[in-house]
């Protein structure tokens, strides 16, 4: 017996799951199909930071991400009775005379006073950070991992979820498409870095970059709040903590390494000698789905219609998947057109 459904969804990460949440909510009937081979949403630290990079960038529509997120991840939260989104300030120290000047313009444009505080923080003892530290506002984490087994059971319990290899060959067109069973009005492939082997959206101009994450466990008392120092450290309890994540757009595989686990622990305790003597519980590494431009890829294929993608949200997936997953769901049911600076189609 064929199942009929409006949209089948490719891939459980951040962008399929949330995706899948929205479309759900709007009444729509998915099938969402996973591989179960772990994804870079599961490792990732999550992090949403307004301002980043060593010129303090803001991130472009800031105003309007942020609340979407924030809005999202707390309806999620209500939902599941569980908490996912942990605000939390970051405390970025300043490396060099290049960002304390950048830190110093960036105070005086009012855009930036609802992220930064204007005043040099003076590092703890704990700390070394001789330029000093800037205290970011409205930063902090998304528990993914988490997130996503709640995502994943609530879709099992509505029986839209399938956990089974999909392979292109097996996609059959006709006025709809049919896969294994199922007949679906259009196919959205949320697929990650393996979207690159897709037979439709591989000349898409990914740059994939693999990062690896460490999870340590310190004897003393952690500081409470977010570290920002190139890398980046995020305390879980008063003695757990994880710091990452490396970037190699050459080795793009999911391998752990020496070198990967050296660099973060030679930084860490550059900036924390004190963490000169940790445990290592676990180090992970997974593949970003980033983009030649920085921007998401959304839409449709341009000679098959019925073929989507929503892909591409690199490290600032936590911010950006939820406004996007919104605007593109009123794409879907609506007909509304889609941001010319994420549509796929600046591509084809």
């Amino acid at each position: 017996m064929i199942k009929h459904v409006d949209y089948l969804i490719i891939g459980q990460g951040l962008a399929g799951s949330l995706l899948a949440w929205e479309l759900i909510k709007q009444g729509c009937n998915i099938q969402l199909i996973d591989n179960q081979q772990e994804n870079a949403s599961q490792i990732a630290a999550g992090l949403i930071n307004p301002v980043t990079g060593m010129r303090l960038v803001k991130s472009n529509n800031i105003k309007t991400l942020l609340p979407c997120a924030k809005q999202t991840y707390h309806e999620l939260s209500q939902f599941f009775k569980q908490d996912f989104y942990i605000e939390n300030p970051m405390l970025r120290i300043l490396r060099n005379e290049k960002e304390t000047l950048k830190f110093h313009q960036r105070i005086q444009d009012t855009s930036y006073l609802n992220y930064l505080k204007t005043k040099l923080k003076t590092a703890p003892e704990s700390i070394h950070a001789p330029l000093g530290i800037v205290e970011q506002k409205q930063t902090g984490y998304l528990l993914t991992k988490k997130l996503l087994a709640c995502l994943k059971n609530f879709l099992q319990e509505k029986q839209c979820y399938q956990a089974t290899q999909f392979a292109y060959q097996d996609l059959q067109f006709d006025k709809a498409i049919n896969w294994q069973g199922i007949s679906a009005k259009k196919v959205i492939f949320c697929e990650g870095y393996q979207a690159i082997y897709n037979p439709w959206f591989k000349s898409l101009p990914f740059q994939l970059a693999k990062g690896e994450i460490l999870t340590l466990t310190a004897q003393q008392t952690l500081p409470p709040e977010l570290l920002n120092y190139g890398h980046w450290f995020i305390p879980l309890d008063e003695h757990q903590f994880r710091t990452g994540a490396t970037f190699d757009n050459i080795n793009l595989n999911t391998k752990t390494t020496d070198q990967g686990r050296s660099a973060l622990l030679n930084t860490l305790t550059q900036v924390m000698p004190i963490l000169g003597t940790t445990t290592l519980d676990k180090q992970q590494a997974n593949i970003r789905p980033t983009t030649l431009d920085k921007a998401p890829f959304i839409g449709p294929h341009p000679e098959h219609n019925n073929l989507t993608i929503f892909n591409g949200f690199g490290a600032k997936g936590s911010l950006l998947i939820p406004y996007y997953s919104k605007h593109f769901t009123q794409h879907l049911l609506n007909q509304k057109p889609i941001a010319t600076e994420v549509n796929c189609q600046r591509y084809f």
